[in-house]
């Protein structure tokens, strides 16, 4: 019930080069449960912003009234990769003694946000429910850890996919939960809940 509504919430996206440079903003309202009604849209261009600093932009709505004011920071990202089995980020024995030595307890004091970091490799899924009439699903798969989302990409026409993906994820509170999930893509409508499992970093 506000026409000035203040939410005062932060996302951290990671944004890779070969993605699509746009931030695309859609700002809806909500009577109930089943009615909903779009209040306007808005772009930022990530590229023109500048690097390693905060910039306040208000944003007017298009083809909308009112505006958006928001606080975007582009930083370099940390820690955080999608690679292939093949060129696994650890799979290298030299990387690996030097992450142990970073590790180790005598350096366990030298930076108390640096806990360490996660990799995950997601290799397939196994008869997972058909959600097309064909019998079929077209899953893919996401990994969220604290507020880090990364996924897979989409195996079509397949109830037993393969991604064979390695995600690397920074650790920032050791009593995070690893959640994977697992969609069916449908096109332009919300994508299909088809399991999902989690596991306590604590449990690793």
């Amino acid at each position: 019930k506000s026409a000035n509504p203040q939410w005062r919430e932060q996302f951290d996206f990671h944004y890779f080069s070969d993605r699509k440079d746009m931030l695309d903003i859609e700002v809806w309202r909500k009577d109930n449960k089943k009615h909903e009604e779009l209040l306007g849209t808005c772009q930022v261009d990530i590229t023109a912003l500048p690097m390693k600093q905060t910039n306040c932009l208000e944003l007017p709505l298009e083809k909308h009234p009112g505006s958006l004011l928001m606080l975007v920071a582009v930083a370099p990202c940390t820690g955080v990769s999608i690679s292939d089995l093949c060129v696994c980020p650890l799979g290298d024995p030299s990387e690996r003694q030097q992450i142990s030595q970073r590790f180790c307890i005598k350096n366990s004091f030298r930076d108390i946000k640096d806990i360490g970091f996660l990799q995950v490799k997601v290799l397939k899924a196994v008869d997972l429910m058909a959600a097309d009439f064909s019998g079929k699903s077209d899953p893919f798969c996401v990994l969220e850890l604290g507020n880090d989302m990364l996924q897979t990409h989409t195996v079509y026409k397949n109830l037993n996919p393969e991604w064979n993906k390695v995600f690397t994820f920074p650790i920032k509170d050791i009593h995070d939960v690893l959640e994977v999930t697992v969609f069916d893509e449908d096109g332009d409508k919300p994508p299909d809940f088809l399991g999902k499992v989690a596991i306590p970093l604590l449990s690793v």
